[in-house]
């Protein structure tokens, strides 16, 4: 299949929406990165394709295609359902602006997200991506990637989504340092440093004589 893919490119044939059909998701993933970038974006309105079998430059180079394809409709609650199957190559920023959508994406589809896009997501967010399928990711929470996701996450805002998520770091540590005089038995700073530093031991001197007398 890949050697006829091959062949049929080098003819100087286009990968036009009857060849993409052709191939379709069976062998989609035979597709090299010079065949990838050859398919216009056109093509991806008229064919069904599914590449989340495929390694992740293959979803990352459709899925930019899809986005182009599809943009006339984003501001449509079917601009969704258009570029599912291709999230697994979306970046951050683009699931962050789904996640203001109520798209209520599946727990599935979830965990299959690219792993760097994953990782970037906030409690908020991931609760407006999953929306009512929130439940879900509780089931996942000791598997991956939910497990490494939650860990890097504030325990306060998983606390939040109300699910029973465990783990995350906590907050509110208050780290106290003491400070460091300089040793010098001359001067006016040396002086006052040397009087700071012994004050404690001199009020509890002074508090004791207090107690005996």
């Amino acid at each position: 299949a890949s050697a006829a893919i091959k062949h049929y490119v080098e003819q100087g044939k286009a990968l036009n929406a009857t060849a993409m059909d052709a191939i379709g998701t069976r062998y989609l993933c035979l597709l090299n990165t010079t065949e990838l970038q050859a398919i216009e974006p056109s093509v991806l309105k008229l064919v069904s394709l599914n590449p989340s079998a495929c390694s992740q430059q293959t979803k990352d180079i459709l899925y930019d295609k899809a986005k182009q394809a599809f943009s006339s409709q984003r501001v449509f609650p079917a601009y969704y359902e258009l570029i599912l199957p291709y999230l697994g190559g979306a970046p951050g920023e683009d699931l962050k602006a789904l996640s203001q959508d109520n798209v209520n994406m599946n727990i599935s589809t979830f965990v299959n997200l690219k792993r760097d896009s994953l990782m970037s997501l906030t409690p908020p967010e991931v609760q407006g991506l999953l929306g009512l399928n929130l439940p879900d990711l509780a089931k996942w929470q000791y598997r991956s990637p939910v497990r490494e996701w939650i860990q890097v996450q504030k325990h306060s805002q998983l606390e939040q989504l109300h699910i029973g998520l465990t783990g995350g770091t906590q907050e509110g540590y208050i780290n106290f340092i003491t400070p460091k005089f300089p040793a010098s038995s001359s001067g006016p700073l040396g002086a006052v440093a040397m009087a700071l530093h012994l004050l404690p031991a001199l009020l509890l001197g002074f508090l004791m004589m207090s107690i005996l007398s």
